[in-house]
């Protein structure tokens, strides 16, 4: 039994490994005031301060002031939550984690409903997260749209909200 209980955990681990080697295609905006939307594809098991080392590397050739940036100093807001460095995309995506607009990552087929104008209802289509620097956040975090953001807290439950079409 113990066997078979090791052959299993070798074939779950093996499973999860492939997932997380699967790439991940995100559309982000880098966001100095303005934003600079870009796209850039990572594993799905990378971190976020991963995400961040290969965003400072594909954005510093137009943006000079990155070059001397530590990824330390940079953030990465997705529908207005300050994603920690150290949590996977993978766990994020796994843990089905929410913001306040809802999932995080979501990367299922739902009907279109920015023909729908409910409030009350969870928008399917995802907006760009924001790669700010730590200091642009600090000079402005009293001013829209970075007063809003606040820092990731996975026990956190936002409003409910509903999927058009699911009960």
């Amino acid at each position: 039994e113990e066997e078979l209980r090791a052959e299993l955990r070798r074939e779950w681990q093996a499973a999860q490994d492939r997932v997380k080697a699967e790439p991940l295609h995100i559309v982000y905006s880098y966001w100095d005031g303005s934003g600079h939307r870009r796209e850039i594809t990572i594993k799905k098991g990378d971190t976020v301060g991963g995400f961040l080392k290969a965003v400072r590397e594909q954005l510093s050739k137009e943006f000079r002031e990155l070059r001397h940036v530590s990824v330390d100093n940079l953030l990465y807001i997705k529908e207005d939550i300050i994603l920690p460095q150290h949590y996977s995309f993978y766990d994020l995506i796994i843990n089905k984690a929410r913001g306040k607009s809802g999932p995080l990552f979501d990367f299922g087929v739902h009907e279109d409903l920015r023909v729908v104008n409910d409030a009350s209802r969870e928008k399917m289509e995802s907006h760009a997260g924001k790669v700010v620097e730590r200091h642009w956040y600090d000079r402005n975090k009293h001013i829209f749209p970075a007063s809003r953001w606040e820092i990731y807290d996975p026990d956190k439950k936002y409003e409910t909200y509903t999927i058009y079409g699911e009960h």
